[in-house]
């Protein structure tokens, strides 16, 4: 989109400030009741969960979840940064779109007149509230305050700080496993494995709240987000979740390969990892990078809990038949495969995320979907199940095709970028068998895995003659949503 396609655009979308949105479809009729929304957000999480198959990682409420709803097995971040990610969800709106391409932007300072996620709801008369992070924090450091929020996202906002935050002396960092340790632990090598009861913890209080919201909106219909810190560094979990994870049974890629893996792919693409490869810090060893694995695994365990609790207490006072469940995360995660650690990447593992949709209008209970979708198909999909209509505006589309048949009709590539700089930048489009990427339009190199036979994206294909009419194709298809101004 140029620049002056996009302030075009957003001074449409911003001419009615809180009106209500223009409808463009309608499926509940107005006498129906209202579905009520639990949103519930991870943060850093990959699909290493048991209801995605892995066979290591235990999360028996996801699991669950994912028998009472679809499981979304392509579901792809806009930018895999937890700030842009976040925003796109929320606004619905494209990175690009926004201009929204930093950690640290601010949705409101770049579209004043922005109707997100829980303002529409708002405008609906549902109660509209979040426990912990669903826009961007800094963790640990942002926990306990509002960090990057939106204020006029939410009727009430609430901001718990467990023993992972007040005690972050005693959390143990490599490289060379020192407690104590002056530094940055928002992007680190770092866990803690005290005993200590879940809701000691940032993520138990979340949970805590969260039920409490909707215990006192039961009777009206609600919008509550309970967004947790966890699985991102630096990996505090109880004890017990842990226990979970033998060490000795958590395996590691060998480094060779992985370094055979990274021989065909553009600088760009790992520039922020090359410089202390393997495990983004320097002089971090095999060994202290299974244990932060471990420690990762372990807050998933963690998070699943806390899901479990937000289930059992829909169940308790009869809401599951009445309510809406969304279970995300802002993004995928590496540990360690390719040799490579965190996110910011155009790989699959980096841009892909869980997405599971849960509800009563869900013909497609305990179904899984393979087709490409977006987080960006959030917003559309929560307005058009809960509150009969689609803001016109909106960049994504409404999943109610696939969350009633996961095979029908669907033909919607999933878009991501990365963004270093204005000078390096990547685009990434998906198809059901296709990732092709492009840096720097193309200059800085190109991309092209085939999933169909190489689900792990180890052989670049980009530049073999037999598929460049592959190549000519999807590029087409991604040059609408490049921007390198």
């Amino acid at each position: 989109m140029s620049k002056m396609d996009r302030r075009t655009f957003l001074q449409a979308i911003g001419a009615s400030t809180l009106a209500l949105p223009h409808v463009l479809s309608c499926n509940r009729t107005k006498n129906q009741n209202p579905l009520n929304i639990l949103f519930i957000a991870a943060d850093d999480m990959n699909t290493d969960l048991g209801c995605y198959g892995d066979p290591v990682v235990k999360t028996p409420n996801l699991d669950h979840l994912a028998t009472m709803g679809v499981r979304f097995d392509r579901a792809y971040c806009q930018q895999p940064l937890c700030g842009p990610s976040r925003a796109s969800v929320m606004s619905g709106l494209r990175p690009n779109t926004t201009g929204f391409v930093h950690l640290r932007d601010d949705i409101r300072e770049l579209v004043p007149d922005v109707v997100t996620l829980g303002q529409y709801f708002q405008n609906r008369g549902y109660y509209v509230g979040r426990a912990g992070k669903i826009y961007h924090y800094d963790n640990p450091s942002g926990i306990g305050t509002d960090g990057h929020d939106d204020i006029a996202t939410w009727q009430e906002r609430f901001n718990p700080a467990g023993m992972d935050k007040l005690q972050e002396e005693n959390i143990i960092r490599y490289p060379g496993g020192e407690t104590g340790r002056k530094g940055r632990l928002g992007i680190s090598m770092a866990w803690w494995d005290p005993e200590s009861a879940d809701e000691d913890h940032t993520d138990g209080m979340v949970a805590t709240r969260a039920i409490e919201m909707i215990d006192r909106n039961k009777d009206k219909p609600f919008f509550v987000a309970a967004g947790f810190y966890n699985p991102h560094c630096p990996y505090v979990a109880p004890k017990k979740y842990f226990d979970l994870y033998p060490l000795d049974q958590i395996t590691m890629p060998d480094l060779d390969e992985a370094k055979k893996d990274l021989e065909d792919v553009p600088p760009m693409a790992v520039q922020r990892d090359t410089k202390n490869w393997p495990y983004y810090f320097k002089d971090i060893t095999v060994e202290e990078a299974r244990k932060c694995k471990q420690a990762y695994y372990a807050c998933i365990s963690f998070v699943d809990a806390q899901v479990g609790r937000l289930l059992d207490a829909l169940q308790e006072r009869d809401l599951l038949d009445h309510t809406l469940i969304v279970f995300w995360s802002d993004h995928g995660y590496f540990i360690g495969e390719k040799g490579l650690w965190y996110k910011r990447k155009n790989f699959e593992r980096s841009v892909r995320s869980p997405l599971i949709i849960a509800g009563p209008d869900i013909k497609a209970r305990g179904q899984s979907c393979d087709q490409p979708v977006e987080l960006l198909d959030l917003y559309p999909t929560l307005t058009d199940y809960a509150a009969a209509d689609i803001p016109a505006h909106l960049e994504g589309k409404t999943l109610r095709p696939l969350l009633n048949d996961p095979d029908s009709s669907w033909n919607k590539p999933a878009i991501s970028q990365v963004y270093h700089a204005q000078d390096a930048q990547g685009y990434s489009i998906r198809t059901k068998r296709w990732r092709y990427t492009e840096w720097n339009g193309g200059e800085a190199g190109t991309e092209l895995y085939d999933h169909d036979n190489d689900p792990h994206e180890v052989i670049n294909l980009a530049g073999r003659t037999e598929y460049a009419a592959t190549v000519k194709k999807l590029s087409a298809l991604l040059e609408p949503f490049c921007r390198f101004e």
